[in-house]
């Protein structure tokens, strides 16, 4: 009888051998197609390193943005202070909402309350040759008004913070799927060899800042290299970016050739998709002790450009991440996005949308006209909104009356990046209350992005656990109306 020692030997021998001739057979035949001209993929020696240029490489179609950054209100902001102005709602304030509007209908804070308008509570006037209607509170953002597309018209399926913020980032409210970030990245891959393809910058000003879950820029079931990095603003932007005392620069390279050589090792038994994300996530972290404090150093910036943020360095704000989104931007960063935490306006709403736009006017405005005045604007798409709008219906009075969340119509706008500038897409109703004209979805919103990007929203999947995933679920259409 043979010894079962002996037995398991042969068994791993035999098992080695198959799986590396395996391996064998998959290289060949990547070389194959590769030499062929049928199929564009990674060399050989690219995947080996972790890097990746993309599922969608060539993309479907010509892009039109090269880039994406997503200036995010985190709180829902008030389309009825803001870009949808509604003159008979302002008829109609004090008086009994409409129940042909409400009844039935998913309410947040106000279900089972007395429903009264509450006609907008700011000036609106018209700006630029398009005669664009913007909201007082934004005296910097309104010069942009040649160059935005608002759109009146979305649509969101979540009427609560947490799940909303979830739908609008990855296109679904359950937790654990890849952020539109994520999604571009594996889709197209990244730029920059020295910094992530995928940067999330926060700060905060106005009532109430909302938390945030990392989950609204993770990878989910993408490998996690594809997830968001957040910097900060203050202080050292990466946690331990910086080596400690005593560790030099080739030190360090030593360490890290010994890591990833020992995950090489491990990766060939387990063929780990995690491994290989390590690998070069380790790689990425070596270079950017390098390129983070190239990128923070704003010492080359002329003052004239600092004015136009309104920021003198690191300071937080706003402004400064705006600035910072440029530079990115510049040095190959593919999808950018900023949250801004403030815009919860259920009651002061007056004072507090001029501190929340206070934070975010002149950044947002020296943001597209510094991409602009640089050539970037046109491959550089930019985006400002939130989760979801405000109710036509006043809510408390504490303070000062505000507006409860509202999901049925809102407005965002976008710029640059192969989207008509100047232009109003869709419209709500005459209270502001159901996107009734030209109505965008967040997958319609979703699906026009990676359309932008030069992908096809139904041909950029991910198989997991038996069905094919993607950004839009299982609905969406590009919204060619907007685009240029």
């Amino acid at each position: 009888m043979m010894d079962p020692h002996h037995y398991q030997q042969l068994l791993q021998t035999r098992r080695e051998f198959l799986g590396q001739g395996t391996r064998g057979i998959g290289t060949m035949a990547l070389a194959s197609l590769l030499n062929s001209g049928q199929a564009q993929a990674a060399p050989a020696s690219d995947i080996a390193l972790g890097k990746w240029t993309g599922m969608s490489n060539p993309t479907h179609f010509l892009p039109k943005a090269k880039r994406i950054i997503y200036l995010y209100m985190a709180g829902g902001p008030s389309h009825l202070e803001t870009f949808d102005y509604k003159p008979e709602l302002a008829r109609f304030d004090g008086t009994p909402m409409p129940e042909s509007f409400t009844k039935g209908q998913q309410l947040a804070q106000l279900q089972g309350q007395e429903l009264k308008c509450m006609g907008p509570l700011l000036d609106f006037a018209k700006y630029g040759k398009s005669g664009q209607e913007i909201s007082s509170v934004f005296p910097h953002i309104a010069t942009l008004a040649d160059e935005m597309c608002i759109i009146k018209s979305m649509h969101t399926d979540q009427i609560n913070h947490d799940p909303a913020h979830t739908f609008m980032n990855s296109g679904t409210a359950i937790s654990g799927r890849p952020s539109i970030g994520s999604w571009l990245l594996y889709g197209l891959g990244n730029e920059s060899e020295n910094l992530p393809g995928f940067v999330v910058l926060t700060s905060q000003g106005g009532r109430n800042p909302q938390p945030l879950a990392s989950r609204m820029w993770h990878s989910g079931f993408l490998p996690s290299k594809f997830q968001g990095v957040p910097f900060q603003s203050t202080g050292e932007p990466v946690h331990y970016v910086n080596n400690p005392p005593g560790v030099t620069g080739s030190r360090q390279r030593d360490v890290v050739d010994s890591v990833q050589a020992l995950n090489s090792i491990r990766d060939e038994v387990v063929e780990d998709a995690e491994i290989s994300s390590r690998i070069s996530q380790y790689e990425m972290a070596f270079r950017m002790q390098t390129s983070v404090p190239d990128l923070l150093d704003i010492k080359d910036e002329p003052q004239h450009i600092l004015d136009l943020y309104g920021t003198d360095g690191a300071d937080g704000s706003f402004g400064f991440n705006c600035l910072l989104a440029r530079r990115l931007a510049e040095r190959g960063t593919r999808f950018i996005q900023l949250y801004h935490r403030g815009w919860d306006h259920h009651n002061d709403l007056k004072k507090f949308m001029g501190v929340s736009a206070g934070h975010v006017d002149q950044g947002t405005a020296a943001l597209v006209t510094d991409l602009k005045q640089r050539g970037m604007l046109e491959d550089t798409l930019v985006i400002w909104g939130g989760e979801f709008g405000r109710t036509p219906m006043v809510q408390g009075n504490k303070g000062g009356p505000g507006r409860d969340h509202h999901n049925k119509g809102f407005s965002i706008w976008m710029a640059g990046g192969g989207i008509k500038g100047g232009i109003s897409h869709g419209a709500t109703d005459e209270l502001g209350y159901n996107a009734v004209e030209d109505v965008v979805s967040v997958h319609d919103f979703h699906a026009t992005l990676l359309h932008q990007m030069g992908i096809d929203h139904l041909k950029l999947t991910h198989r997991f656990q038996g069905r094919d995933f993607r950004l839009t679920d299982v609905s969406g259409n590009v919204v060619k109306d907007i685009l240029a």
